[in-house]
């Protein structure tokens, strides 16, 4: 299987997407199966790859598909295969978000009402702290929607992550960010949908990362390994830290594809494992929960992603794990469905767009007729 493996990436480097076969079966703790038996369009498959070969989808580097808990469909295309450990970008935000609600199952965070900056005692300001501050939650670094002056899509905002990242401390940055205003063209909490007016900042997911670590005393991929990792057999795996040395829960962190998919299999099962409890259902149904509208058509829970994609039809909502270059874990409860699409076109604007169309010319056209 491993040589099959190693061919197919070998053509679909020199522009010939190979047919369809079934997954390999390796000792992972992933289950395979033949999509076509099970009533797949292969056919869509084969053409996703014939695309990424001919250079339509330049940056793709991986496909993995997963129905039921078994995997159906993988393809690399690129050196390494299988055992390329993917940098998921901003992907990592949604694993941070897990080692919250792992961090509450265990008793060492209350909830996501703790107030974030009575973490950091350590770290207040000499002149006091804003009290407006000194309130914001978790549940407000969670939802993209906490009170800093903290926009990574605009650049002129004090917490823009390209400024964290020069910065000696990035725990300090973040606290010492000052309280953001609003335009008259910018939606105030009030008036916003869930109350909560969104802004993406990496920075407040870094905290999150930051608080994990002094809540569980122990570095960021320690408390990630013996929670979350090991109990789906995800043996390697590397892990980004700051300045300063605090595990970088924002991003960065870097997965093989098999392994990305078994953290999307366990939210999809609302936190189990081949049947065994990883994370509470409590805290997967908390996390796909749409709490914030970043745009028209795309809603927001504990840092996952939530969008309407053309299914059989109808409009369906399909959450997802999402990062820079276009990666994406895309997780359907409703289609028992896991996809995960790497790639590496870091910063590119059609990146994004790529991997969605991806997932929604192909991947979900190929879906069986619904039983």
């Amino acid at each position: 299987m491993q040589r099959l493996i190693a061919a197919f990436v070998f053509t679909a480097c020199a522009g010939t997407a190979a047919a369809y076969t079934a997954p390999a079966a390796r000792d992972d703790g992933w289950a395979v199966a033949d999509a076509k038996a099970l009533g797949w369009d292969v056919s869509r498959f084969d053409a996703v790859a014939a695309k990424v070969a001919d250079k339509t989808y330049p940056d793709i580097t991986s496909l993995v598909v997963a129905q039921r808990g078994k995997l159906v469909y993988e393809a690399y295309f690129g050196a390494g295969g299988a055992d390329v450990l993917n940098d998921m970008r901003s992907a990592t935000k949604s694993v941070t978000a897990l080692l919250v609600g792992l961090a509450i199952d265990r008793g060492l965070i209350p909830g996501v009402d703790a107030k974030v900056y009575a973490y950091f005692a350590d770290k207040a300001p000499a002149a006091g702290l804003d009290p407006r501050k000194a309130a914001i939650t978790l549940e407000d670094l969670l939802t993209m929607s906490s009170i800093w002056q903290c926009d990574d899509e605009n650049p002129a905002t004090a917490g823009n992550e390209e400024r964290m990242y020069v910065s000696e401390d990035w725990v300090q940055f973040a606290l010492d960010l000052p309280v953001r205003g609003y335009a008259p063209w910018d939606k105030r909490p009030k008036d916003s949908p869930y109350g909560r007016t969104f802004a993406y900042c990496t920075a407040g997911s870094f905290m999150l990362g930051a608080v994990v670590e002094r809540a569980t005393k122990q570095p960021l991929a320690k408390f990630a390994h013996d929670a979350l990792e090991a109990p789906l057999g995800i043996d390697k795996v590397q892990w980004n830290v700051s300045s300063e040395g605090v595990g970088m829960g924002g991003g960065g962190t870097r997965y093989r594809s098999r392994d990305v998919a078994k953290i999307g299999e366990t939210v999809r099962t609302a936190g189990q494992w081949n049947g065994r409890r990883v994370i509470s259902k409590a805290w997967i149904d908390a996390a796909l929960t749409p709490r914030a509208v970043p745009r028209d058509d795309v809603e927001y829970g504990y840092q996952f992603w939530r969008f309407k994609f053309p299914v059989r039809g109808k409009d369906t909502w399909i959450w997802a794990m999402s990062g820079n270059g276009g990666n994406y874990v895309f997780v359907s409860p409703e289609l028992e469905l896991v996809a995960v699409v790497t790639s590496t076109g870091y910063n590119k604007r059609d990146s994004h767009p790529r991997s969605q169309e991806v997932l929604r010319e192909y991947l979900l056209k190929a879906l069986p007729a619904k039983p």
